[in-house]
């Protein structure tokens, strides 16, 4: 179903990205927030893109700005059957997942998920959950999981302290345990250090996401990863309405 919002003077149009132009698009836009904002070492840098073996395998979907025909946000999505056939999930990478095989119900994982700094609003983000939600229906996934990103700049100050609120309030290894590849750095912080949480990683916790363990630290993203499982009768009833009703 196309969706389609009005923020100010925007429209912003929700759509499935099929086809190479429209992959090219998403990787392009990619390529220029995880290079800008992380220094994240990509492949296809060489040719202005984030490319990986796995965007062939998935569905891209995005949010576009009518008014400039600009895509302004967009995120990829891996089925469980499409995972089978590559031999894992893109998370697989860099957690172990215990406890992946006994989840019961279709599975989707969410990755590479990205939004131009100008549009970076409860707006945005709101048209592009509308265009997941049709997804989640249409297949009948009862899960949603993959990694949201906190920035490792710092050293590590804002993944640890963020972490210390994650662990008190979200934390949950009842369904799956994912157990980071790479754990982040030791550091010892003051339990009153506070961080502001990344809007997506805030975006999934509202929704009633679980943080399933430690983060990975991610070298080539410079990024601490923290692998989220969103069941879909779990949803947070104030904010499912961006899911329509998936509940």
């Amino acid at each position: 179903m196309t969706q389609i919002a009005r923020t100010a003077e925007r429209r912003l149009h929700a759509e499935r990205l099929i086809g190479p132009d429209a992959l090219r698009e998403a990787q392009t836009l990619r390529y220029a927030v995880f290079s800008s904002e992380f220094d994240a070492k990509l492949k296809g840098a060489e040719l202005g893109l984030d490319m990986d073996d796995y965007d062939p395998h998935c569905r891209h979907i995005g949010v576009r700005d009518l008014n400039s025909g600009k895509l302004v946000a967009t995120t990829r999505l891996l089925d469980h059957q499409a995972a089978a056939s590559l031999g894992r999930f893109y998370s697989e990478e860099e957690f172990s997942l215990h406890g992946l095989a006994h989840l019961e119900g279709p599975l989707l994982e969410i990755g590479r998920t990205c939004v131009d700094p100008a549009y970076r609003n409860g707006g945005t983000i709101a048209v592009l959950w509308s265009e997941l939600a049709d997804v989640l229906n249409e297949g009948g996934y009862r899960y949603l999981m993959g990694c949201a990103s906190i920035p490792m700049q710092d050293g590590g100050v804002q993944a640890q302290a963020i972490m210390q609120r994650l662990r008190e309030r979200h934390l949950c290894t009842e369904n799956l345990r994912a157990e980071p590849r790479t754990p982040l750095p030791a550091m010892d912080l003051p339990g009153n250090v506070i961080a502001e949480m990344p809007p997506l990683l805030k975006a999934y916790m509202r929704l009633g996401a679980k943080v399933c363990g430690e983060p990975c630290w991610d070298r080539d993203f410079q990024v601490a990863d923290v692998f989220i499982l969103l069941k879909r009768d779990e949803l947070c009833p104030r904010y499912a309405r961006h899911f329509k009703a998936a509940v």
